[in-house]
């Protein structure tokens, strides 16, 4: 009896461990199949590597490294604006307080009488970007044209043109191209004009240089009409006085003020606004002016502003500006000095030698 019993414990026992062999066969073959299921799916699941202490304080410093670095540029970008809000100004020769501009080259000239009423580095030669676009319109309109006359758009008007609103077979009036070269300084657009003159592209550039050497601007050479070109150079002078004979054509003047302009083409509207913080702010009476950047030029800005109190014209020409908002700036503050220079610096002037400057400016 004792026997039978023992034996009986005995198989019970082994039943308890078969079927506790089965339940944890049970509980691992769902992980087995879900491994085998993620390996077909191409899923597998991987252990993840522990990370060290050393290897996660590493990553928090390279990442807090990162973020101060970006917050000192920051810091850095909003200082350079606060310093470009405040006019710099330093003693001349005669011990009088006059600008210190940031710029490369800058200048402030009477078009009426052709004096230099203050000038830093005004004779230098320097690459003047789209500025170059206002003597492109002074040669496209000095034949009179049908501004009505329609260009069709051509692959190499566009092609790396780097800003433009056009695109190939775009079909655009000369007066809307005109509005597009001088308001959003499109590149495109002054390609087409050149492209599309009378005698082509390479004439249309030599007339360019043609028209600045009996202008007298001896400082001005160009290599294409929108800018692009590096090798487009020329003085702070010799734009202050292309900007001032530009600006008396009121067909262009009156493009160069224009804030906003909508252009038609046959499959759709384009809409644009002026690269002329000044144009676009309005709180300054601008004539003329245009805008200019590539990186070897720097900011360049060309302008005709009139002084509220005597309502003379002045050429303010700042060249190789550090920021798009530091060429605005140092045109404020060259203008703001001048005006509260205005009795010593532009006393009424003589006639004979108004008529003599105005005379230098004509071609």
């Amino acid at each position: 009896m004792r026997t039978r019993t023992t034996n009986w414990i005995a198989v019970f026992a082994a039943a308890l461990m078969c079927m506790g062999g089965w339940v944890a066969d049970a509980d691992a073959a769902p992980r087995s199949r879900t491994r085998a299921s993620s390996a077909r799916k191409g899923t597998a699941v991987k252990a993840r590597p522990k990370v060290s202490k050393a290897r996660k304080r590493a990553t928090s410093t390279r990442i807090s490294s990162v973020r101060r670095s970006r917050l000192a540029r920051a810091r850095a970008r909003h200082t350079q604006w606060l310093e470009a809000q405040q006019p710099r100004y330093k003693t001349d020769a005669s011990g009088a307080l006059v600008p210190d501009v940031r710029a490369a080259a800058a200048i402030i000239y009477n078009p009426e009488t052709g004096q230099v009423l203050w000038e830093a580095n005004s004779l230098d030669k320097r690459s003047i970007a789209s500025i170059t676009k206002v003597m492109t319109a002074a040669v496209v309109l000095e034949d009179d044209p049908d501004l009505s006359e329609v260009v069709v758009i051509d692959r190499g008007d566009t092609y790396a043109a780097n800003h433009t609103y056009l695109r190939p077979k775009d079909r655009v009036s000369i007066g809307d191209l005109l509005h597009l070269t001088l308001i959003a300084s499109d590149n495109a657009a002054a390609r087409a004009l050149a492209r599309s003159s009378p005698e082509g592209s390479a004439a249309f550039i030599d007339r360019m240089n043609a028209k600045a050497q009996e202008m007298g601007l001896d400082s001005t050479t160009y290599r294409d009409p929108s800018g692009l070109d590096a090798s487009n150079m020329s003085s702070a002078f010799d734009m202050a006085r292309l900007i001032a004979f530009a600006a008396a054509d009121e067909r262009i003047a009156s493009i160069m003020r224009t804030p906003y302009y909508t252009v038609q083409t046959q499959r759709r509207v384009i809409s644009i606004h002026s690269t002329n913080q000044l144009v676009m702010k309005g709180d300054v009476d601008v004539r003329g002016g245009k805008t200019g950047f590539i990186s070897k030029a720097g900011y360049c800005l060309a302008t005709l502003l009139r002084l509220p109190q005597t309502n003379q014209q002045v050429a303010v020409v700042v060249l190789g500006a550090s920021s798009n908002a530091g060429r605005f700036m140092e045109t404020r503050h060259l203008f703001n000095w001048l005006s509260s220079k205005t009795k010593d610096l532009l006393a009424p002037s003589d006639p004979a030698a108004a008529a003599i400057a105005a005379a230098a400016t004509q071609p």
